[in-house]
């Protein structure tokens, strides 16, 4: 029989099972990498099979999503996208109609409230300032504009809308009601003060005052912060961090007002200490802040002439010459010396120079004066252990060295019957020169030793005299000069230099003839406790008439000493007893300093009288 059509559909089948078999058991004869590379085309083709399904996956869920987005998306064809907020309200999600409700339901029974800064409160009502609702087509015209595929990017970063015209007042009456409220009534309250340099205070100088930040406000100010708080619906502002209030115009933290300070402290922080030997005077802030004004820009200006009034007061004060001095004599008795220009003079001009520089650099420092003349001490004997004492009545001398005697000897002075005496006084020698030739009207003398004090007048040595002291002067006198013995003359002008002190004087009842005998000299004379440590000054001619006397130094004018009588005799000048005074006049700016002195003449000769 020949076979069914299910069988011979079963028997490929079991052909095909056979070969399977077949397969299977050359797989155990060594067939295996053949079957391993079946097992990975089968799991190749099942990932493929997953990757799909999972592509199809997402596909799927994107488009549920993207189906829902755009779903809710047609929402906001009538609502107001998430987070928005019009004019203070938030809309978000809601109708025009919505919006318009919550609008007029924040404007019923509506109060301003403005918070001042020092904590009390005032208020403004909605219905007396006319509050009302004005809908233009705004609320819709942002409906419109809205893309509603758009909304999450909205519900993330939000929109924000303020318009006038949809709350609204009359603005006349918002006017009127703020200024009739208490916290903008000027009179009612302070304006504030700037920072400002205090007056001078001693011990602390100047210092910054703070400002003062008052209370009143800026209308303009609080007029707008009012207006935005009304149109947005806001119950309550607060004037200060609206910054509503007028501020001062320099506080003191402002740089100008700390550099100012700065500067004028500068100033009085000054203290100048004058030393006058053991004496001192300290200038400092309590005077220099009498010397400040103020300039165009708030600087400190000081005041020139107050400080050199002040240098004037200083020399007044400390300076001694041409002020009387007290001598205890060789012979006992003190005398004044009323006259000379002998003692220390500061250099006003150039002082008050110094000062001023002093003072505007704020350096403090312990300083002794710019002297145009100096001395041997300070106080009243300022001329020291070291000096030429000169007995006009005696006609004798003393040259003190160190507070020794060193050498005395009689002496003759200026004739007094032709009115050349000798002028008392205290002088510093101007200078020594050997060799000199003095030179007058008709005569030309020289001279070994000639050591001039006062102008023209001087020590020098008198060879051609036989004798000297006693009367000699009365009527046989020199021109004014102090004639001396040579080995004295070589004496003294070995040992004294410029600047020493040469003391005329006269002392009644030392003269010669005199029926009272004067004591012995003392030879180590009284002497002032402290000495300089730089020598004396002597004093030339001042150009200028700010240190002259108001009376020049006395001077004798006449021929040169001869034998014989000069034909023609000038006529010194007038002695007078007055004590100079110094005037007030400019002074010569020209200064020595401490210690310096004036230059001799280039020349041997003397012009002048003297001899």
């Amino acid at each position: 029989m020949k076979p069914t059509q299910e069988e011979g559909q079963r028997e490929p089948m079991e052909t095909e099972a056979g070969a399977v078999r077949r397969g299977r058991s050359r797989r155990r004869k060594g067939h295996e990498p053949e079957a391993e590379g079946a097992g990975k085309a089968k799991k190749t083709g099942r990932g493929k099979r997953l990757g799909i399904i999972a592509g199809v996956s997402i596909l799927c869920i994107l488009g549920i999503t993207a189906g829902v987005y755009a779903y809710m998306a047609q929402q906001y064809r009538t609502l107001f996208f998430p987070n928005t907020i019009i004019n203070g309200l938030d809309a978000s999600e809601k109708s025009v109609e919505q919006v318009k409700e919550m609008i007029q339901a924040g404007m019923k029974g509506y109060t301003l409230t403005l918070e001042t800064r020092d904590g009390s409160r005032e208020q403004i009502a909605g219905d007396e300032i006319g509050l009302h609702a004005e809908y233009d087509g705004t609320l819709e015209g942002i409906l419109s504009g809205q893309n509603p595929l758009k909304w999450g990017i909205h519900y993330i970063e939000g929109s924000g809308y303020t318009f006038d015209t949809m709350i609204a007042c009359d603005r006349g009456l918002l006017e009127e009601a703020l200024k009739n409220l208490a916290c903008m009534d000027p009179s009612g309250t302070d304006a504030p003060e700037s920072a400002y340099l205090s007056e001078y205070t001693a011990g602390q100088g100047y210092r910054i005052v703070a400002e003062k930040p008052g209370n009143r406000l800026v209308y303009e100010t609080v007029l707008q912060g009012a207006t935005d708080a009304i149109t947005n619906l806001r119950s309550e502002i607060s004037l200060e961090e609206l910054d509503a209030y007028e501020k001062p115009e320099i506080t003191e933290t402002d740089p100008g007002l700390i550099a100012k300070a700065a500067e004028w402290n500068r100033y009085v922080d000054v203290a100048v200490t004058y030393q006058f030997g053991d004496t001192t005077e300290v200038l400092d802030g309590e005077t220099i802040h009498t010397w400040l004004s103020e300039g165009e820009y708030g600087n400190a200006v000081l005041d020139e002439a107050a400080v050199t009034a002040y240098v004037k007061e200083l020399a007044g004060r400390h300076n001694t010459a041409y002020k009387p001095k007290t001598l205890k004599t060789s012979y006992g008795p003190t005398v004044t010396i009323s006259r000379g220009n002998y003692g220390w003079r500061i250099n006003q001009s150039a002082e008050a120079a110094a000062l001023s520089e002093i003072i505007r650099s704020g350096t403090s420092q312990t300083r002794e004066p710019i002297y145009s003349q100096t001395a041997a001490s300070h106080g009243t004997r300022d001329y020291g252990d070291t000096y030429v004492e000169i007995n006009l009545t005696a006609q004798h001398l003393y040259f003190y060295k160190n507070g020794s005697l060193l050498v005395e000897s009689d002496f003759v002075s200026g004739n007094e019957s032709k009115g050349w005496g000798t002028p008392s006084g205290a002088y510093p020698l101007t200078y020594k020169q050997r060799d000199a030739t003095l030179k007058g009207e008709g005569y030309s003398t020289p001279v070994s030793y000639w050591m001039p004090f006062n102008g023209g007048i001087g020590m020098h040595d008198a060879g051609w005299r036989s004798s000297f002291g006693g009367t000699l002067y009365k009527t046989g006198g020199s021109h004014g000069c102090i004639n001396l013995p040579p080995s004295v003359a070589k004496t003294i002008y070995e040992n004294i230099s410029s600047g020493m002190p040469v003391l005329c004087y006269h002392l009644e009842g030392t003269q010669a003839g005199s029926s009272t005998t004067p004591p012995a000299p003392v030879t180590e004379p009284e002497v002032p406790a402290t000495l300089p440590e730089t020598p004396a000054v002597p004093a030339e001619s001042p150009a200028n008439p700010a240190e002259l006397p108001e009376t020049p130094p006395e001077t004798t004018a006449g021929a040169a000493e001869t034998p014989e009588a000069p034909a023609e005799t000038p006529v010194p000048p007038t002695e007078t007893t007055a004590v100079p005074t110094e005037p007030s006049t400019p002074e010569d700016t020209q200064s020595y300093g401490p210690g310096g002195a004036p230059v001799k003449p280039d020349t041997g000769a003397v012009a002048g009288p003297g001899m």
